[in-house]
């Protein structure tokens, strides 16, 4: 199926949500949860029938004999899961256009939890009787026809692509960016930490629908990891919404992904044990969280390891016994356990505000700690309007638990991709997979693989012979020979740049800041730049000056609360 093919799919199965926004007894919030449960229901058909030949002949192998298993112990071993007959998708769809399809539907979703144990109490079952209206009885019926249309042939790797389509879609509603991370920033996260397969264990805090798991193991399947070593390769997530919580369990069952999600809050619980278990680790953590209880958390060795931020604020009571100590920002108790949570080897990533890159006060004093540590190994700003519910720059931060020992350990490197974007309408950007791919090589080149960036450039160079949009091509070529003409890493003006911690204008000298502005500069259109680029760098620029327009009248606030609070109300 080529990428158009699979466009049209998806904008075709995205109808079905347009007939249950026109027909069903639900508020225009609630009908995602009924279309993620018939995508599953779909998917696990689809799955099941690719296997389901050689199940039954590993089944008829040794019925009667001492090595007898059951279908069920068998499917579970083969894919993952196994699919009892009241949940075949072709008997629902063939079944009459009545109120009992919609109990046909239910039956299959407590059929499928009742013989998957990770999958209790997991999918939708009750909500499917609103979908058939007394004025369109029919409408459920239309909804899974429409599904039907999914080919039998379809990869699973496509089936996760378009889940990730709906949830990216249901995501733009008003409460649904809470859950997902846009794909192309997770890819390009993945592109940089490489995860390999194999007997390695994975940790989301913030799982969200569980996207990261989702993107590290297409990435390895696209890197020809096997069976084996996919099945070997665990992931952990932590998610407190319990609706959240079964999206994600879906996703990672509609994707193959082997592991375990559990509903808590991660700053209060620690399922796993975390602290220097995890191959690796990746999160978009909540932002400027500002309501985490200190005393839960002040003894909690994931966030002792290099500290807890101080000034705790006083949380407002009716009573002094209802008053609260809290952590004043949560940003550095969330970076603090990405940074312990990882082994003598691993590698963690995570989305951050870019406030705190420049923190102050004990922020500071715990960023200090990391940087001399040599822990933080990469950061990178992304552009703005990259997520649905933040507008301004995020910053990626990037540990690496081995780099201490290296000779990289007091550098870090800088990448400000504020200008490498894609456009998407009026209001969002997303990396195109080539830009994904052009970022990453920086990466590559920094850590001395050359070969990687010779290998980029001949797979542009055959696309430039063997693709149509020749143009597109020879500007991916243009892009990477331009920048590294050696094949080299080197700084560049505007893109990246490798600090030390001490020396002129290093680190130190910057006040230990981790804004990549600082360091990368900016590159003017006299020395090199597009005028496309000069334009989404004065852009990107505006939105770094809105907010710290934005600080500013913050703090201008609170002086003059302050003020008042010193000398009274007749002060002006």
């Amino acid at each position: 199926m080529t990428d158009i093919e699979l466009k049209h799919l998806e904008e075709q199965l995205w109808h079905s949500a347009d007939l249950l926004r026109a027909g069903a007894h639900m508020s225009a919030t609630s009908y995602g949860e009924p279309i993620l449960g018939l995508i599953f229901l779909r998917y696990a058909d689809i799955r099941y029938k690719q296997f389901k030949d050689e199940i039954e002949t590993e089944f008829s192998k040794y019925v009667g004999t001492r090595m007898e298993r059951t279908l069920k112990e068998i499917a579970i071993e083969k894919c993952g899961f196994f699919l009892p007959e009241e949940a075949y998708f072709d008997d629902i769809n063939k079944a009459p256009d009545d109120a009992n399809k919609a109990t046909l539907v239910k039956n299959a979703m407590i059929a499928i939890e009742r013989e998957n144990e990770t999958m209790i109490g997991v999918l939708p079952k009750d909500v499917y009787g609103q979908l058939v209206p007394e004025e369109e009885p029919e409408l459920l019926s239309n909804v899974i026809r429409v599904f039907k249309d999914i080919p039998e042939d379809i990869s699973i790797d496509l089936f996760g692509k378009i889940y990730e389509y709906f949830l990216g879609n249901f995501a733009s509603g008003k409460d649904g960016g809470e859950y997902y991370t846009p794909a192309t920033v997770v890819q390009y996260m993945i592109e940089v930490l490489q995860p390999t397969p194999g007997n390695k264990q994975f940790l989301d805090p913030a799982c969200g629908s569980g996207g990261m798991f989702v993107q590290a193991a297409r990435y390895m399947h696209n890197h020809n990891a096997n069976e084996e070593d996919l099945m070997n390769f665990r992931c952990y997530g932590v998610e407190k919404d319990p609706d959240t919580n079964k999206i994600a369990k879906m996703n990672l069952l509609l994707n193959n992904v082997r592991g375990e999600i559990t509903e808590a809050n991660s700053f209060y619980s620690d399922p796993y044990d975390a602290v220097g278990k995890f191959d690796y680790v990746m999160a978009n953590p909540p932002f400027n969280v500002d309501e985490v209880n200190y005393e839960r958390v002040k003894d909690d060795p994931r966030f002792n390891i290099y500290g807890i931020p101080r000034n705790k604020t006083k949380k407002s009571g009716k009573k002094d016994s209802d008053k609260k100590e809290t952590v004043p920002n949560a940003n550095y108790l969330w970076i603090a356990y990405f940074a312990s949570a990882l082994n003598q080897n691993g590698k963690a990533a995570l989305v951050m505000a870019n406030s705190a890159s420049d923190a102050a006060k004990s922020e500071l004093e715990i960023r200090i700690k990391m940087i001399e540590e040599g822990v933080i190994s990469q950061m990178v700003t992304l552009p703005s309007n990259m997520f649905n519910t933040v507008t301004l720059p995020a910053t990626l931060w990037f540990f690496d638990k081995n780099k201490p020992n290296t000779s990289k350990k007091d550098e870090i490197l800088f990448i400000d991709a504020r200008n490498v974007f894609t456009q998407v309408g009026k209001a969002h950007r997303k990396f195109s997979e080539e830009q994904i791919k052009n970022l990453g090589i920086i990466t590559r080149l920094y850590e001395g693989d050359t070969q990687a960036f010779q290998d980029l450039l001949n797979e542009y160079k055959a696309n430039l012979e063997t693709q149509d949009n020749k143009e597109y091509w020879q500007e991916q070529i243009d892009w990477l020979n331009e920048r590294f003409p050696d094949g080299v890493y080197q700084d560049i003006i505007g893109l990246c740049k490798v600090a030390k911690i001490d020396g002129e204008d290093g680190i130190k000298d910057q006040d230990y800041s981790l804004n990549a502005g600082r360091y990368v500069g900016v590159m003017i259109e006299d020395d090199g730049m597009t005028k496309e680029e000069f334009k989404y760098t004065m852009l990107s620029l505006n939105d770094e000056l809105s907010k710290l327009n934005e600080e500013a009248k913050q703090l201008e606030e609170q002086i003059a609360l302050n003020i008042k609070g010193l000398f009274g109300e007749w002060i002006c």
